[in-house]
């Protein structure tokens, strides 16, 4: 299968950034694109829930667009440059590097077992030392909350200790007590966002308490 488009796609980013090309697109940063980003990327959620594979197809090639724009910025860094196929070799060295059962002999058993390596690969590649290191806190806090409980979780921490109200074991309940509790915090005045971000950056704290004894 041939892929001429994606070099056509490349070919296209360096018109729009080089002289003569479109003064929005040369002025754009990382910084000034990473709202873009976020937004593509909803979208692309949004697509996936709604089951439209032509929406899918579209939002996804948003989402390409903002890799080969941050790409072809990076081209023009004078001290550390790189281009998307830098990061293309980047995305290839990790996937074998991180499938030794695939492209080296390593033995499995699950598809939990193919998780379990590929966390502990990781975490030596990029020489980690905290349960928490590498879960990106930029991330919105429910999200955040669950990475790092995970994380625990898998290194034998402490986790936060369950709701003392059985609560039946499904998703469907799980979302109603959500959001019956963010709408508590919404009639006192009180920003759910905010609180789990606050706790959960409590609790990555007392994580790093727990692993220095």
């Amino acid at each position: 299968m041939a892929y001429e488009n994606l070099a056509r796609l490349a070919q296209v980013m360096d018109t729009l950034r080089s002289p003569g090309g479109c003064p929005w697109d040369s002025e754009q940063s990382h910084q000034s694109l990473l709202k873009y980003l976020l937004e593509e990327s909803y979208e692309f959620i949004e697509a996936v829930e709604s089951g439209n594979s032509e929406d899918m197809r579209e939002e996804l090639g948003d989402i390409l667009l903002q890799v080969y724009f941050h790409s072809r910025i990076a081209q023009e860094d004078n001290e550390n440059p790189f281009s998307v196929d830098d990061v293309a070799k980047g995305v290839i060295e990790k996937l074998i590097s991180r499938h030794p059962h695939v492209f080296a002999d390593k033995k499995v058993n699950s598809s939990a077992e193919v998780l379990e390596n590929w966390e502990e690969i990781k975490r030596r590649e990029k020489s980690r030392t905290s349960a928490h290191d590498g879960v990106p806190t930029g991330q919105p806090a429910l999200t955040l909350a669950s990475k790092l409980i995970y994380r625990a979780s898998k290194n034998e921490l402490s986790t936060p200790e369950h709701p003392v109200e059985k609560i039946e074991v499904n998703e469907a309940a799980l979302g109603d007590q959500l959001l019956s509790l963010i709408s508590w915090a919404i009639a006192n005045n009180l920003d759910p966002e905010v609180a789990l971000r606050k706790a959960a950056l409590k609790y990555r704290d007392a994580m790093s308490q727990e692993e220095s004894g």
